[in-house]
């Protein structure tokens, strides 16, 4: 008979023979047998040893108990920040304080688990961990939720604090109050959450007062309203896919009990499930019997699709119908790309790749696009521009994905001018996320374009250098609040399309860093856009049309002339590139012709014989040129519509 071996579910162990434990089995837990045996069974050759991996297998031992842990005694809080204001850190922190996590120097930044998270230092995921604190003879369960700092994740905030009944409000002691420090309080606040102010960075990370910080959040802090005897009502507040689980469902409990073996139902689907596991996280999964009302945990149903865990979705029991959960606002897309397989083959792959990151970042729209060049992709639309840069990584490191991802554009809108088109389009304002699709402006009334409210804190001293940025960006000035002696707070109406690509750089290079910077949708404005086509020899390119601002139509346009010439490899024949609008040439780069040397043969002679023989070259050429089609190689295009580094 063999018996297993191990730490405990989802960790390495091995089955060996239970001969071998003597007295030992029945009176030893698992876990405890593990220690001492493992080592010595793999140096013996006597015994043989499988290694293996599990993450169904438990014991009901192993199982935590979490009705000991009344409503009155949970606390549901997040930790919201400015970038870098050291949430995560004052996380790591409360997990050692709490036990839940041993104290070592590598605890740094325990609930950044993303790989990219953790190269560009930034939290991009909330992640969940539930903490046990003892305080005044009683013990506390502590759901604790860290946020993104990020503007571009402020969605991913949000959604997290509808799990939360509080927050910490961590402020960085050296930079004080930033633009997105301002931001998530009004995100707490609107949602009526209790604030807890706490000033960061003053002990160089040796966790002082981290302690009064928990009490805070015991005194301060309201238990959750639910009810453990009403129905069980559960919102999904986040989800991620396994390869081998199918999906883990996020989820905060408002009333009821779930325990493994309930059937339960989506309220978005209507589709019945049977719970295999729940549990919590601390942070890493953790088996429970059940859970309760209030309580923040994970839970697997044998969902194997990706679009059968909606976030926001309410799950309930079987034939206990309930009123579903308001959920959440969906995502408002700022910024849309064209993303293509490299190599059309890896088409299937990266469609799956994309469905199942889309499960867990909510917030992409995706659209299925088409090009000549680049054959089948997609539109997606993002949230910015940090976040479609995270999302690439994202496909490659944990899929392996390799794709071309396009200039980022942003959504605009025409006005249409007559009764027909209305018909045609099936409405007045239509929306143009590719601009390949811009309409003519004979059929439109006006173009519309994005606005942002742009917030900038700024020491006083950069003022007049930030100022002629905006000015440059066609912004405009809305409000100038001086918040102490030192630092001003601007408000401008920036159009989205001029902060969407190096604008926060450009920012951060004119302050020293010292600046920050927030905004939120504004709607639209009335703008004076046009399309610019790309001609290669009098031909339209559909890839490279651009929608411009007419003021800024002939830099871009040389910009991208300048871009294709160094790219597009030479032909026997000239070729022409323009940047036009309409039938209007803005700019114009010329790829000479490869050209033999006809003159080599004469070794001098009467120059009517050179001139002659230069001139049926040149009606060669011209004759190639009418006929000869240009191949532009796949890597010229790639070069060109690629997002171009900020210089």
């Amino acid at each position: 008979m063999l018996a297993r071996l191990g730490p405990g579910p989802g960790h390495r162990g091995a089955w060996v023979a239970r001969a071998t434990l003597g007295t030992l089995w029945g009176r030893l837990p698992m876990a405890d047998l593990a220690a001492p045996f493992s080592p010595r069974l793999e140096k013996n050759p006597a015994f043989r040893v499988i290694p293996c991996r599990t993450h169904n297998y438990t014991d009901q031992t192993e199982r935590m108990d979490m009705s000991k842990f009344p409503v009155e005694n949970i606390r549901n809080f997040g930790i919201i920040a400015h970038v870098d204001h050291g949430k995560s850190t004052l996380a790591d922190r409360l997990l050692e304080l709490t036990g839940t996590i041993t104290k070592t120097d590598h605890n740094k930044q325990v609930l950044d688990k993303l790989q990219v998270e953790r190269e560009r230092g930034i939290t991009v995921k909330a992640q969940t961990a539930s903490l046990f604190y003892n305080y005044k003879g009683k013990v506390y369960l502590l759901n604790l939720i860290d946020t993104p700092g990020h503007v571009d994740f402020s969605y991913e905030v949000s959604r997290s604090l509808s799990a939360c009944q509080g927050v910490l409000l961590v402020v960085d002691a050296n930079e004080g109050i930033q633009a997105q420090t301002v931001a998530n309080f009004f995100l707490a606040f609107e949602a009526q959450l209790s604030i807890i102010p706490v000033i960061n960075k003053i002990s160089a990370k040796l966790g002082t007062n981290v302690e009064k910080v928990l009490q805070a959040v015991i005194e301060r802090i309201a238990p959750p309203k639910a009810n453990r005897e009403n129905p069980l009502k559960a919102l999904v507040f986040d989800s991620t896919f396994d390869q081998y689980r199918g999906v883990i469902a996020n989820v905060a409990l408002f009333d009821g009990i779930v325990s493994k073996g309930n059937k339960i139902v989506s309220a978005h689907t209507e589709k019945i499930y049977e719970v295999n596991e729940v549990g919590i996280l601390s942070p890493d999964e953790q088996l429970t019997q059940k859970l309760y009302a209030g309580q923040v945990g994970y839970l697997i149903a044998g969902m194997k699709d990706v679009t059968e865990a909606q976030i926001g979705d309410t799950l309930y029991l079987h034939k206990q119908p309930v009123e579903p959960l308001p959920g959440f606002k969906s995502a408002k897309p700022m910024v849309f790309a064209g993303m293509y397989p490299i190599d059309q083959s890896e088409y299937n792959n990266l469609k799956s790749a994309i469905e199942k990151l889309t499960l867990n970042d909510s917030s992409v729209m995706v659209h299925r696009d088409s090009s000549l060049a680049l054959g089948a992709g997609w539109r997606l639309g993002f949230l910015g521009l940090l976040h479609m840069e995270v999302f690439n990584q994202r496909l490659e490191q944990e899929y392996n994905a390799s794709v071309i991802l396009t200039t980022p554009t942003v959504p605009y809108k025409a006005v249409l001018s007559s009764a027909k088109l209305i018909k045609e389009y099936r409405e007045k304002e239509i929306t143009i996320i590719n601009p390949a699709q811009f309409p003519d402006k004979s059929k439109v009334t006006e173009y519309l374009e994005p606005v942002v409210l742009g917030t900038i804190i700024t020491p006083d001293e950069y003022t007049g250098k930030i100022m002629t940025l905006c000015l440059a960006r066609r912004a405009v000035q809305k409000n100038m609040v001086f918040i102490d002696q030192n630092r001003v707070m601007l408000k401008y109406l920036f159009p989205l399309n001029e902060i969407v690509v190096d604008f926060y750089d450009s920012l951060k290079s004119l302050s020293s860093g010292y600046a920050s910077f927030d905004y939120e949708d504004a709607g639209y404005q009335t703008a004076d856009l046009v399309k610019m086509d790309i001609l290669l020899n009098g031909s339209p390119v559909e890839e490279l049309v651009t929608i411009v601002h007419k003021e800024k139509a002939h830099p871009i346009g040389k910009a991208i002339c300048e871009r294709l010439k160094d790219t597009i490899p030479r032909q026997l024949f000239e070729i022409a590139i323009q940047a036009a609008i309409g039938s209007k040439i803005i700019a114009r780069e010329t790829v000479k012709a490869y050209r033999k040397n006809v003159l080599a043969k004469c070794y001098g002679g009467d120059i009517t014989r050179k001139m002659k023989l230069l001139k049926r070259q040149a009606e060669g050429k011209k004759r190639m040129r009418k006929v000869g089609n240009i191949e532009v190689p796949k890597d010229a295009f790639i070069k060109v519509l690629k997002r171009q580094p900020d210089k």
